[in-house]
């Protein structure tokens, strides 16, 4: 076995192992614009172009070819771009694929034993016994094939792992399995309890408290005390009435897709009266929004629609029933 487990016991995330988070949680859920913005971080934080490559690669197993697939493509760019720019980066450890000889399934169920530090059973009872066949993928291809370069460690390779089941629904027991298998590397309680900021930082509180739960630490609530709920009431003089529209469309949307604390921009007409405009805004909180308030968007809009307003009028308000707000999202997916 070439890839070791990493003995530190950092208690604190390094800038390196904050990128490895952003990348796998943000290929998981297949957020290609901030992909490509942590990509550029990753690699002014020290990651290798071939460390970067094998997290990817690693990544297809855990939330499927296509995400991989159109990270690497994302990746592709980003190195095309950062060249024509003069910037040369850091190709790291040679990438060298080759099967070795003998028992593949053998290798990887003790590279398996390893990080469980438990003797694995052959077949895997259970699901190996039910299709012997993923079995054998699992141990013959990722825990030997894939497992076995040493361009990343077995620590390295675990963080991956753990994030991308971080950010994503519905595998909290394969996110509980490879934290054990993350403590056992030398990942520490501190620096699982960063992960999940990370989590909520380029995912979202609802996935982060997913490994927090698994931690068995406290969660952060999803509605905060200070959420911002908003009716914003405006009148378009007539003329205006289509720029305007477009330019708000163009903001609403990428403050939804862009901004962490914004939970909805919800832009609507009457029927009867098309140029009395309506928008509903719910802001994680007031840092939030304030926030919001800096963008570029949110600036252009301002300024380039400021003339198309004949009356504005703000109304904040306040949830009578905060949790059925949540159970609303939830329906919306």
């Amino acid at each position: 076995m070439n890839a070791q487990i990493e003995t530190g016991t950092s208690t604190s995330l390094s800038q390196a192992q904050q990128s490895l988070v952003a990348i796998s949680s943000l290929t998981a859920t297949g957020d290609m614009t901030n992909l490509k913005i942590q990509l550029n971080t990753a690699l002014g934080a020290g990651l290798t172009v071939n460390e970067i490559k094998e997290v990817l690669v690693q990544l297809y197993a855990y939330c499927g070819f296509p995400r991989s697939l159109n990270a690497i493509n994302v990746f592709m760019k980003v190195i095309d771009e950062r060249k024509s720019k003069g910037i040369s980066d850091n190709e790291g450890k040679k990438i060298i694929i080759n099967r070795a000889s003998g028992d593949n399934y053998e290798r990887g169920r003790k590279v398996l034993e390893t990080l469980t530090g438990t003797s694995q059973a052959k077949p895997a009872p259970g699901f190996g016994e039910f299709i012997p066949s993923i079995d054998a993928f699992l141990k013959e291809h990722l825990f030997a094939d894939v497992f076995q370069s040493d361009v990343l460690t077995y620590q390295q390779r675990e963080l991956v792992t753990i994030s991308a089941l971080a950010a994503m629904q519905g595998v909290e027991s394969q996110l509980q399995s490879h934290v054990k298998m993350g403590m056992n590397t030398g990942i520490t309680q501190t620096q699982l309890i960063e992960v999940a900021k990370q989590i909520e930082k380029h995912v979202s509180r609802t996935q982060a408290n997913s490994l927090r739960n698994v931690l068995s630490i406290d969660t952060t609530a999803i509605v905060q005390e200070d959420m911002m709920v908003r009716i914003s009431e405006i009148e378009i003089i007539p003329e205006y009435l289509e720029q305007y529209n477009a330019i708000l469309k163009e903001e609403a949307s990428a403050s939804v897709k862009l901004e962490q604390g914004v939970i909805a921009i919800f832009p609507m007409f009457q029927k009867e009266t098309p140029t009395q405009i309506r928008i509903i805004e719910i802001y994680a909180n007031k840092a939030a929004y304030q926030s919001h308030l800096t963008t570029p968007h949110f600036q252009h809009y301002k300024t380039s629609t400021l003339k198309m307003v004949k009356a504005l009028k703000l109304v904040d308000m306040v949830s009578l029933d905060k949790q059925t707000m949540q159970e609303i999202f939830k329906k919306l997916k």
